[in-house]
């Protein structure tokens, strides 16, 4: 769609995911074996037929540059870009101070490519979402501004936008993670929160960045400052991301935030249920990413010891001998001796393994070497000693690191 500029919102620092953002930015997490965070933000557009689109990068962005190229390289396509871009700086030696000063410190893309809607989406939730969809809602409506939005627990609200809107789909009000978040009209459990996916009329965007930018008590962000001087104006409209629909599946409606290390470890015990609510494997709506050229995974059986995996995903270059893995997902290159059992894991790939260890409940990242006869997860107080215990109990074994040696 040559009207439509897609600006994708990757500079995200993570805090609340570390350790597995100290070395990275938010959506170059890894997930789900052989994805990373972003890869699901681009599929939204991609598979949407949108092809136009900046990644705005800031905090330790080098893996996830070297991954776009890798995998998200449009060069040489008339009009069709997906181009990462680092933090100008064009008005002075400064990050970004908010999403909206993201966007407006990058405002000279959007006039050069003078699309009639911006898509500003975040990069780092877990769902499907034809966007198609979305933006034939917003034309419908001749809004302003579209804000795509889900049904919530009230408890869980606290942490995003709560919205309020009539019965046309006009929002008619909007706070900002508020103590006290309103619940919808005969759901008194419910919210309806913002999933944080903007669609803009690209002058309307324009205008009202750059009145932002010279306001000095702005926070510069669209939750805390847009978004609240807009709607009362009119024109700004709720999108309800249950009414989207993606070929080929029933319930689309799948939304998981992966801001912490429990949230995180959660998602990934989602794709492993026996008929999960978000689907790999889906044909009409392929999930790209960058793949390396490396062999199948390899099973073997070892003197005393048989492989057994159950509910769980290996990616290719893995080599798993004589050991039992159960309810994991296994990224590259997990390399898993005789003995071991491996129960709801999450190994981000690049691993090794020694023979006759028991891991549970454990996050470990890449670049890892675990000796023999290794115990993690079982005693959490110990493993607090050594490494990162989320508030559930999730062991993170940071990247890198050699445990037992």
């Amino acid at each position: 769609m040559a009207g439509v500029l897609g600006m994708i919102l990757a500079g995200g620092e993570g805090s609340r995911l570390r350790p597995l953002t100290e070395p990275r930015s938010k959506p170059a997490v890894p997930f789900g074996g052989s994805y990373r965070l972003i890869d699901f933000a681009l599929n939204n557009f991609i598979n949407a037929d949108l092809m136009r689109i900046y990644v705005l990068t800031q905090f330790k962005s080098q893996s996830l540059y070297l991954h776009m190229k890798k995998g998200w390289n449009l060069s040489g396509i008339t009009d069709r870009f997906i181009d990462p871009v680092p933090a100008q700086m064009r008005d002075g030696k400064r990050w970004y101070e908010g999403t909206a000063d993201a966007i407006y410190q990058n405002i000279r893309f959007i006039e050069l490519s003078d699309p009639e809607q911006v898509c500003i989406f975040g990069s780092d939730h877990i769902y499907k979402m034809d966007i198609r969809q979305m933006l034939d809602f917003h034309k419908r409506m001749e809004a302003k501004l579209t804000v795509s939005a889900l049904r919530m627990p009230l408890k869980e609200a606290t942490e995003f936008g709560v919205i309020e809107v009539d019965e046309n789909g006009k929002m008619i009000g909007f706070e900002e993670k508020p103590e006290n978040p309103k619940s919808i009209p005969g759901h008194p459990d419910m919210a309806l929160v913002s999933m944080g996916n903007y669609i803009f009329d690209a002058k309307s965007l324009c205008h009202e960045l750059e009145i932002d930018a010279d306001n000095k008590e702005s926070s510069h962000d669209f939750g805390k400052d847009i978004i609240p001087k807009m709607f009362p104006e009119g024109e700004v409209y709720v999108y309800d991301f249950s009414t989207n629909k993606i070929p080929g599946e029933k319930d689309t409606t799948y939304w998981r935030d992966v801001g912490t290390i429990d949230s995180y470890w959660a998602a990934h015990m989602d794709l492993l249920e026996q008929e999960p609510q978000f689907s790999l494997y889906n044909r009409s709506w392929p999930l790209h990413t960058y793949y390396p050229p490396l062999p199948p995974a390899t099973f073997v059986d070892a003197e005393h010891h048989n492989v057994k995996v159950t509910d769980s995903l290996i990616s290719g270059g893995s080599y798993v001998q004589g050991s039992s893995i159960y309810k994991s997902v296994l990224g590259y290159r997990s390399n898993i001796a005789a003995g071991t059992k491996i129960s709801e894991c999450v190994i981000l790939g690049d691993v090794k393994i020694g023979a006759g260890c028991t891991i549970s409940r454990t996050i470990i990242d890449k670049d890892v070497e675990i000796a023999p006869g290794m115990v993690i997860g079982e005693d959490l107080e110990l493993d607090a000693k050594r490494f990162h215990v989320s508030p559930e109990g999730v062991v993170v074994i940071k990247k890198g690191m050699k445990v037992g040696f």
